[in-house]
């Protein structure tokens, strides 16, 4: 759902998708072809938030900020499920790992990943093309060409996935069995392993 907070109104370009069990609010600017799955809630009451093109933000993922701060997800960047992003800014094309929290302040650089169930304490700078993990966590490598490269195809997905959305998701009710014609997900879908061949 979309809400407006003291007279702001979130701006969202046509080409996302923001789940109807989404909560967006206030002061959110998101740009073309995002991706804002069920469950997240991005809270602009006490500062704009500014997610740019190509950016996803999965289920019951959190982006929020103490009062007075601004923040920016830049392009690409990829928010894994049930993450925290409060009040830190995150680079472009950067993947943030499932169940992360990534506090006030932080910089994660371009290009970096950022490990599922990592800490990433307030005013942290994470270098670009860094590779992040623990609690806290700490930089253990440099993010290589093949790590980026599978990243970015990852993160493709997601950017097909606001039209693929618009055009086949509603709402329905489910059906009681089976149906003999069922198609495989594989017949719509490149499998995960196909889709990184290329």
């Amino acid at each position: 759902m979309i809400y407006s907070f003291q007279g702001y109104i979130p701006v969202i370009h046509e080409s996302s998708f923001v789940h109807p069990l989404a909560a967006v609010t206030g002061n959110v600017i998101i740009g073309k072809d995002c991706y804002i799955g069920p469950g997240a809630a991005i809270r602009g009451d006490w500062g704009q938030i500014i997610l740019e093109d190509g950016v996803n933000v999965q289920e019951n993922c959190t982006v929020h900020m103490f009062p007075g701060k601004s923040i920016t997800l830049k392009e690409s960047a990829h928010i894994g499920h049930g993450a925290i992003i409060h009040g830190a800014n995150i680079g472009r094309n950067v993947l943030v790992g499932m169940n992360t929290v990534i506090m006030d302040d932080a910089e994660i650089g371009d290009e970096s990943i950022v490990g599922a169930m990592a800490f990433v304490k307030a005013e942290t700078k994470i270098p670009k093309r860094s590779l992040v993990v623990g609690n806290p966590a700490k930089v253990i490598k440099d993010v290589t060409d093949d790590m980026i490269a599978w990243k970015t195809k990852g993160t493709q997905l997601y950017q097909q996935l606001p039209k693929d959305c618009h055009e086949s998701l509603k709402e329905v009710e489910p059906l009681r069995q089976v149906p003999r014609n069922r198609p495989k997900q594989e017949e719509i879908y490149k499998t995960l392993r196909e889709q990184f061949k290329k």
